[in-house]
């Protein structure tokens, strides 16, 4: 069998595709009995989720020999729980929890090895945006790529649903601002579609403003307006010309982000993903 290290890429599975009521051993095998090399942990805004920040040693000692006995880690982790705690809110209360969720990610991260975080590209989201709001974002997240390089671990801000960060372009703004190597782009082609459409651009044009600065790829189907829960295929997303650029781009890791809705078939849904992705992976050189 090919291991990981001699395939050209690795593809990644979104953990709520799964059940969320399933035990981490049951989701890490669901995974990789369904194809996929690894498993991105979602730190949403829900207090099960971000409790997991909270974990004992003794937990995340067992989820280490649980990736271990299984045979697939857990790599990346998509960090939207700021949505509810954003860098840039104004109350300063909302911006100190934020700044805790932060550092408790890298922490997690660090212990269960996780290499990327996936931050959400909000300065605010419940809150308007105005000029204080996008000031007092850039300065905190000065301070969460300080936290993270000390740990080693990268962040990529994954382009959003809202006008603040829905391009790799105005994402490219705040990776030029805080110049450092730990900070730098994971972007969403599903959003990014919406956002072409939105704004008449090319998505592909968009990508290629991330030279350099692309970690991985949210692999995720949208319709205009729309940004979740679309099957793949129903959509508008031009997968494979999007994987096509982002491998001129040198990204070699993606994500196929979808969600478990209730389905009982859902096994099938993670394995009809994996061999739709591997197909156009593996066709790149």
């Amino acid at each position: 069998m090919e291991t990981l290290m001699e395939k050209k890429y690795s593809l990644g599975l979104y953990e709520k595709a799964m059940p969320s009521e399933l035990s981490w051993e049951e989701k890490l095998l669901a995974a990789k009995e369904a194809g996929y090399d690894f498993v991105e942990i979602s730190i949403d805004e829900t207090a099960e989720k971000l409790s997991r920040l909270d974990m004992s040693g003794q937990e995340r000692r067992q989820l280490i020999l649980t990736m271990h006995q299984t045979g697939i880690p857990i790599r990346t982790m998509c960090l939207s729980g700021h949505r509810k705690y954003p860098l840039g809110s104004l109350d300063p209360a909302i911006r100190s929890k934020g700044m805790e969720i932060m550092n408790k990610a890298v922490r997690l991260a660090d212990d269960l090895g996780i290499r990327v975080i996936q931050l959400a590209g909000y300065d605010v989201y419940y809150e308007e945006s105005n000029v204080e709001t996008k000031r007092l974002f850039l300065e905190n997240l000065r301070k969460a790529v300080y936290c993270a390089g000390r740990a080693g671990i990268s962040l990529g801000f994954e382009t959003m649903e809202t006008e603040f960060m829905n391009t790799v372009e105005k994402a490219m703004k705040y990776v030029t601002l805080v110049n450092s190597g730990y900070l730098q782009i994971y972007p969403d082609i599903g959003n990014l579609t919406n956002a072409a459409c939105t704004y008449k651009n090319d998505v592909l044009e968009d990508l290629e403003l991330g030279r350099g600065h692309l970690l991985a790829m949210h692999l995720k189907e949208t319709v205009p307006g729309k940004f979740r829960e679309i099957p793949y295929g129903t959509g508008h997303v031009a997968f494979e010309e999007a994987i096509g650029r982002a491998w001129e781009l040198q990204v070699r890791k993606f994500v196929t982000e979808f969600w478990y809705t209730g389905n009982p078939q859902w096994r099938e849904d993670l394995t009809s993903a994996c061999e739709k992705f591997t197909k156009i992976l593996d066709r790149m050189e």
